[in-house]
């Protein structure tokens, strides 16, 4: 069993991770509206065969949806194995977590 205090950093430290990919993935999704209202010049300009926007919208936005998800499921194990090497004695700190 972990500490309350253990539970309570690694909580405290995932839901800092979590509020930074939803304000990531937030960003992204208002912004493009945002860009279309005030660079409608900009965002109508051709790319690669799409217009900006297209471009943006329909083939650059999911990939940026995955490495957000990508990125955040890595960063979580990472904290979960930094605190589990906090509380595990010298001789166990090179095992991983699950093992």
């Amino acid at each position: 069993m972990h500490s309350e205090a253990f539970l309570h950093s690694l909580m405290a430290r995932q839901l800092k991770l979590s509020v930074a990919a939803a304000a990531t993935f937030l960003i992204a999704l208002l912004g493009l509206p945002l860009l279309n209202y005030f660079f409608p010049e900009l965002m109508a300009r051709r790319v690669g065969g799409f217009t900006l926007t297209w471009l943006l919208l329909g083939v650059l936005f999911f990939p940026f949806v995955w490495i957000i998800s990508w990125l955040f499921i890595r960063r979580s194990i990472r904290l979960e194995e930094a605190e589990v090497t906090e509380v595990r004695p010298p001789e166990q700190a090179g095992e991983r977590v699950g093992k």
